[in-house]
């Protein structure tokens, strides 16, 4: 058995449909009327009999859709009754500022924003706290979702002055409050504007050095939230995303979802909108797993997927346990790889085979999957 591995299922993939150009209504169990107490008690009780015993799992959350003054309490109790443990809380701000956030040009908008977040981080050090697996604590992700614009100004350049203030000041509140939770960044290049503020994994690690340099604010326990699917949406390399993050110690939180692109089976990829796919049984993940593992992470690893337009309640769930499951089946595979031999041939120029001994890795992914899944 391998040892502990820390997943995170998010309150966000049990919704009732996507809406838009495809169904809102296609799970009505998970309406409005499933809440997030709802959603902890159905991960006891459908996902975790699933899955094997070295898996522990959390829970991620925004703020306040998916908690809040009036249920934070309760949420907190449905954890700590289920064993289940808060892995992420995150500001749910792209859902309420419009014109950037805490990085708006609009002094009301982003004092709006700054109150928004500080409330976030008091509820998971208040009556979330108990939630907390203590050895592994929870991260606080900062998404990009409002940090964007659409017009080109010179004015950019002081939206990132405020970016920078502002999280400088929220990483002294969170200080102030016990300084135990990670803190990170999700970049993404767009959604929910054209342009992004900290639309890479490096210009996250660069926002970090800078806020260290300018504002005094320790790098420790600072990073990136890096989500596999935002790389490949534009194609750049998440494997070495991967290294980038390792090397600067920036590694707080991870999203293993795919575009899909990247297995010659699922449609998606770069140019194409967020498709969110659960994690993937391929030579990128494999490797992202054996660098991880080599690195000594041991912290949370989350599923930030969705639902297909035409599943059902079952297969939504299903899909989730894949996720886990590949996942887990791909470090399995990244533990065997013979990285001597691997290491002599690409020392030797002779990639052909060092591409035999990924795919042969991939071929053991898969068969580790399939021992242990079990349909639902």
């Amino acid at each position: 058995m391998a040892d502990r591995s820390f997943h995170s299922v998010c309150r966000w993939t049990f919704n009732p449909g996507k809406g838009g150009f495809v169904p809102a209504d296609q799970r009505p169990e998970w309406g409005a009327d499933f809440t997030t107490v709802d959603m902890i008690r159905l991960t006891a009780e459908k996902i975790r009999p699933r899955l094997p015993d070295n898996v522990l799992l959390g829970v991620e959350m925004h703020y306040d859709t998916e908690y809040c003054e009036k249920t934070a309490a309760d949420i907190a109790d449905a954890l700590v009754d289920s064993g289940i443990h808060l892995a992420m809380a995150t500001p749910g701000a792209h859902s309420h500022f419009a014109y950037g956030g805490v990085a708006s040009l609009d002094p009301d908008e982003r004092k709006a924003a700054e109150d928004f977040g500080t409330r976030a981080l008091e509820l998971a050090y208040g009556p979330l706290r108990k939630a907390w697996l203590d050895d592994v604590p929870p991260s606080f992700i900062l998404w990009n979702g409002s940090f964007g614009y659409d017009i080109a100004t010179p004015a950019i350049r002081t939206m990132y002055r405020n970016l920078k203030e502002s999280v400088a000041a929220l990483c002294r509140q969170e200080e102030s409050l016990g300084g135990e939770m990670f803190i990170g960044f999700e970049p993404k290049p767009n959604e929910g504007h054209p342009a992004m503020l900290i639309p890479t994994v490096a210009s996250a690690i660069l926002f970090w050095r800078k806020l260290e340099e300018e504002f005094g604010i320790s790098r420790r326990k600072k990073g990136v939230n890096k989500e596999f699917g935002h790389s490949e949406m534009i194609g750049l390399d998440h494997v070495y995303d991967t290294v980038e993050e390792l090397d600067n110690d920036a590694v707080v939180h991870m999203h293993l979802n795919s575009q899909g692109y990247n297995d010659g089976i699922i449609l998606g990829g770069p140019g194409k909108y967020d498709i969110d796919h659960g994690a993937r049984i391929n030579g990128m993940n494999i490797a992202i797993a054996g660098l991880i593992a080599d690195a000594g992470f041991a912290r949370w690893k989350g599923h930030d997927m969705q639902a297909r337009a035409y599943d059902s309640v079952d297969q939504g769930i299903d899909r989730v346990v894949r996720s886990i499951l590949s996942w887990e089946a791909c470090a399995a595979a990244a533990r065997e790889l013979d990285m001597k031999t691997l290491m002599k041939k690409l020392a030797a120029r002779n990639t052909a085979g060092a591409e035999d001994i990924m795919r042969h890795a991939v071929v053991a992914a898969q068969k580790h999957f399939d021992d242990t899944y079990a349909g639902g």
